[in-house]
């Protein structure tokens, strides 16, 4: 075997949609495109308040005809009844399967090569009775396994997978930048184009209306981005989030999740550039931050209107 190693997401639920009416309704409602989703392409998407705040955040998968979304465990219960309010008359059914299924994250050099996958973000396949899938956000994630709960870590071990610790895959999100739900995007308050979603590959701006499509969509045209979610380096004890950021006395932004040396923090993205231009430090609690642009991570200055 390759250095790969197999980590148990004890933090994820899974949700089922199926019906006849299962993909239509879907597409209505969340921020990707599901006429992509198929047993070889995942993707990652949003539901949004109709004011396009964000609520929750998932991977869509397609097994054996029934859409799995692989979510927020502690989160899944709000999720499902969201979901339920929109059923109506529509042949759409709604169960959650965490019981039935398992999220494994696959990381490490040629994660995705070990399970058959060439590395395109979103690439799925059949896997163990489940599927495997390239993570859709960024190939550097490694790969998801939606695998049978029964017998799942035996089976990785069996097949001779090292299991890894779930602080090995938070480390390496942190220092990718990419948020990790509810933990760093704020519920019914965050917008996605602050959080990365569009270099995520979670918006598809060519789909039809979907709930809370109006604001992101003019977010995205008018340029009205002036705070991202970034990644950064803490020299000093790690801040709890929510502990304020500063650029000398004034507030600039809100530390989010983190772990040891990285974190991710909502910065003002003018405040940034003034610290680099002027070779000043931000702070948050007793820590210095160093903002660390990733290279997925576009940013343009945003235009006043």
């Amino acid at each position: 075997m390759t250095d790969t190693s197999a980590i148990l997401l004890e933090n994820r639920g899974i949700l089922a949609v199926s019906g006849g009416d299962a993909r239509e309704f879907l597409q209505g409602l969340v921020s990707n495109d599901l006429g992509k989703v198929s047993p070889t392409q995942a993707v990652y998407a949003a539901l949004l308040t109709p004011q396009g705040r964000y609520l929750h955040d998932f991977f869509i998968t397609e097994v054996d005809g029934v859409f799995l979304l692989d979510c927020e465990a502690e989160r899944s219960a709000d999720l499902l009844k969201r979901l339920k309010v929109y059923t109506l008359r529509s042949e759409v059914s709604l169960a959650d399967a965490s019981a039935d299924y398992a999220a494994v994250v696959f990381m490490g050099d040629g994660a995705g090569e070990t399970l058959g996958l060439s590395g395109t973000p979103g690439e799925a396949m059949a896997f163990g009775g489940g599927l495997a899938y390239t993570d859709p956000r960024l190939a550097a994630l490694g790969a998801r396994v939606l695998v049978p709960r029964d017998g799942a870590e035996s089976a990785l071990e069996a097949a001779g997978f090292s299991l890894g610790k779930t602080e090995d895959y938070e480390r390496l999100r942190l220092e990718l930048g990419v948020p990790d739900g509810s933990r760093d995007m704020e519920v019914e308050k965050a917008l996605l184009l602050e959080n990365g979603f569009d270099e995520l590959h979670g918006v598809d701006w060519e789909k039809g209306c979907y709930m809370g499509q109006e604001l992101t969509a003019r977010t995205k045209h008018r340029g009205l981005v002036r705070k991202r979610l970034m990644p950064v380096a803490v020299d000093g004890p790690l801040p709890a989030p929510g502990t304020p950021v500063m650029l000398g006395e004034a507030e600039v932004g809100t530390v989010a999740s983190g772990l040891g040396d990285h974190a991710l923090a909502m910065l003002r993205l003018e405040a940034v550039e003034n610290a680099q231009a002027q070779g000043e430090t931000l702070s948050a609690g007793e820590a210095r931050l160093t903002p660390q642009q990733p290279d997925w991570m576009k940013i343009e200055t945003a235009e006043e209107g």
